[in-house]
């Protein structure tokens, strides 16, 4: 995290906050208002930083890779980075009081944690994964914890076992770490593919529950049990509030900070969680698309909540290629509701041109699909009870054989 500060800083796109800021509201607002990484040097009378990865261009500094060729490098991934041993984590008494952790909206149920990477482990399989987490007291919190995700599926197992699952939550790890979890991956692979997004190596702790979590601002070591805790409301990626729900507990048993440690919060709603949620999709949906088609590029729009529109970029061979790619992007992304197909000629990362591009490229009748009673994501306040949706597809792709009539003027 602290040499990603240094790197930031190199790069001018830092910004330190001196004086005093409150937890509840105060820096939440100073994040909302910019996409710059914030430093606050006294937040709640400790460090803590926002927006760590709000851009593309932070994100490219954070994997080493050029922003323009981010998709295409992620969607060669292999999974296959060395994780090293290092030793155990000595932990110290939990204590969540000594945290920055913050209210973000009015209507939230409280302070939570939005940062930090839950590692488990059950069975001989590692997972990581982010889940907001509702502080509860010193030593809990409740985690919003997604049925049927690997997390969830742990810890049902670990029940059925009449155990408890282990855990451990590290806060403020450097970004390449964060992307990692917040990517759909092949089981057991998060720690791998970090290590590979960090240049091949990644060196771990391991806790006292035997959980292994890499270098990290803040650790806290934990279980989850049986026991469940209303959770909500909390403000997600649409800038409106999600339902409460009784959620499982983490009960925390030991805590390890670095001196004087930088505590890192994401702000719900905000550009960074857009990134982090939508961002590491683009690999997938590309991949998805490249098995019908010669894909470009895809990106997840802000607009659409960084989650629910894509658009993608194609080079069509046949005609009916750009509706072959719609149906990939929606197969890959379950959650995706609006999808965009453009030619090369079109940035699909500047809305304009993609507007553009429906404007001269589309005939409603031909070029639009809507498909009725896919599944949809959660998050939609549009989402039907029945938890499907409906999607709709754009061929805004120029009609093969008659290019010359979409040729653009310039110099």
């Amino acid at each position: 995290m602290r040499e990603f500060i240094d790197r930031m800083r190199e790069h001018g796109l830092v910004t330190d906050v001196e004086e005093p800021a409150d937890t509840v509201f105060d820096a939440p607002k100073k994040a909302a208002a910019t996409d710059r990484l914030l430093y606050f040097h006294d937040l709640g009378g400790k460090k803590s930083v926002m927006n760590v990865t709000a851009t593309r261009k932070s994100l490219s500094i954070a994997l080493g890779i050029d922003e323009k060729n981010i998709v295409s490098h992620l969607a060669r991934a292999e999974y296959a980075g060395k994780v090293v041993e290092d030793g155990p984590l000595t932990m110290g008494p939990p204590d969540l009081d000594s945290l920055p952790i913050m209210q973000h909206f009015p209507k939230d149920a409280g302070r939570y944690i939005t940062a930090g990477i839950v590692f488990s482990s059950y069975g001989g399989v590692e997972n990581a994964s982010i889940h907001r987490m509702l502080k509860l007291d010193r030593t809990r919190v409740a985690a919003r914890i997604v049925e049927g995700r690997h997390t969830h599926n742990f810890l049902r197992a670990a029940l059925a076992d009449g155990k408890r699952l282990p855990v451990a939550v590290a806060i403020g790890v450097h970004p390449a770490v964060t992307f990692a979890s917040c990517s759909r991956v092949p089981k057991g692979k998060e720690l791998p593919y970090a290590a590979e997004l960090s240049g091949g190596e990644i060196r771990v702790r391991t806790c006292g529950n035997g959980v292994r979590v890499p270098d990290a601002e803040i650790v806290l070591e934990g279980f989850i049990g049986g026991e469940r805790h209303a959770e909500g409301p909390f403000v997600d990626i649409t800038g409106t509030y999600d339902l409460v729900r009784n959620e499982p507990v983490i009960e925390f048993t030991g805590m390890f900070t670095r001196k004087d440690p930088i505590y890192h919060g994401i702000l719900p709603g905000g550009k960074e969680h857009k990134l982090l949620m939508g961002a590491p999709y683009e690999p997938t949906i590309y991949r998805a698309v490249a098995g019908v088609t010669e894909v470009k590029n895809v990106v997840l729009t802000e607009g659409g909540c960084g989650y629910f529109h894509a658009v993608v970029q194609v080079r069509k061979s046949t005609e009916g290629d750009a509706k072959n790619a719609i149906l990939a992007a929606f197969a890959s992304h379950t959650s995706l509701k609006h999808v965009v197909v453009v030619d090369e000629d079109i940035d699909p990362s500047d809305i304009q041109d993609v507007e553009f591009a429906i404007a001269t490229r589309v005939r409603g009748d031909r070029d639009i699909m809507i498909i009725t009673g896919g599944r949809g994501s959660s998050l939609d306040p549009m989402r039907l009870p029945d938890g499907t949706n409906v999607k709709v597809g754009v061929d805004a792709t120029m009609e093969m054989g008659r290019e010359e009539k979409f040729v653009r003027a310039g110099w």
